[in-house]
């Protein structure tokens, strides 16, 4: 697969700030890429100079082929873009925004089939200034998508989303990635993150701190946990010895923290509990999530 997003070395500084410190990352064609950290990380400014908006002190960078400085008309036209915030007319009706902005493109969508993507068909006709915030986010989803985008830019989409409307929206998403489409995500739900994207970066302090798949960034943490409710008359230290590990107990939850060996002591565990009759109420493995890798990555995990 060819590249659709090149960064080398970028760098962008504002006045003695530095809001992207030296960073490179590629986008091949038809992956969901995230780019992840919390608010002052460098997500924004480092997709608002992919978007032409900014203009990059140091360093590269090359979208479908364009430095994005020079990006002209027609280069524009492959490009969808979600921004955080959006203002439009309150006095036009959805389908007017949405017809409005297709025919800025040469080959747009079907308004009512976008609309349908996004969930908004019943409100066609409502205008945009009595729709809720969350309805608002999925008109300017809509507006990202009407073009037929090679490569689409979302900048946190599903903010004002409820539960049930987000997930739907992943499913938006994978359909995108299905024909194609190019993603460029920036999310502050990890749960999403590791739903939608096939590879991620983490960002702190202008500088990528984690990058890779998210199955492969949670491997890298190792630890899993092991845990339990601690059964009446039995000791912890015996529990260490059935198991060959050690266990700490609080509030009467036995746990432990293991990197590798998880089967075999669980083998050990449930073996003793059968044979013993001893029920290990509460039982559970828990592996870490892209949430640990994260907290860990940007200096948050206390």
């Amino acid at each position: 697969m060819s590249n659709v997003i090149e960064v080398c070395n970028l760098t962008k500084r504002f006045g003695r700030l530095v809001a992207v410190d030296d960073i490179s990352f590629n986008v091949e064609e038809g992956e969901i890429f995230g780019l992840l950290g919390e608010n002052g990380a460098g997500k924004t400014t480092t997709i608002e100079i992919l978007e032409g908006f900014q203009k990059p002190d140091r360093g590269s960078t090359s979208v479908l082929g364009i430095d994005p400085r020079h990006g002209h008309r027609h280069w524009r036209d492959r490009i969808g873009l979600v921004l955080q915030e959006s203002e439009f007319d309150p006095l036009h009706t959805v389908g007017e925004t949405l017809g409005l902005f297709a025919s800025f493109f040469s080959n747009p969508r079907d308004v009512m089939e976008t609309l349908a993507m996004v969930g908004l068909s019943d409100k066609v006709n409502e205008r945009v200034g009595r729709l809720s915030g969350g309805q608002k986010r999925r008109v300017d989803v809509a507006l990202g998508i009407i073009g037929h985008p090679e490569l689409l830019f979302l900048d946190e989409p599903t903010t004002g989303f409820d539960p049930v409307a987000r997930r739907e929206f992943w499913t938006v998403i994978e359909g995108l990635r299905e024909t194609g489409t190019a993603i460029v995500l920036t999310t502050h739900y990890m749960e999403e993150a590791e739903r939608l994207c096939d590879r991620l970066a983490i960002m702190a302090k202008g500088q990528i701190v984690a990058e890779g798949t998210s199955s492969t960034l949670i491997s890298a943490l190792g630890a899993t946990t092991i845990r339990f409710e601690l059964p009446r008359d039995v000791e912890a230290s015996m529990l260490c010895a059935i198991a060959g590990v050690d266990f700490i107990v609080r509030d009467n939850i036995a746990s432990t923290l293991l990197g590798e060996g998880v089967p075999d002591v669980l083998l050990r565990l449930l073996t003793w509990s059968k044979s013993s009759g001893t029920e290990l109420i509460g039982l559970e493995v828990v592996r870490p999530t892209l949430n640990d890798v994260f907290l860990g990555a940007t200096g948050r995990d206390e």
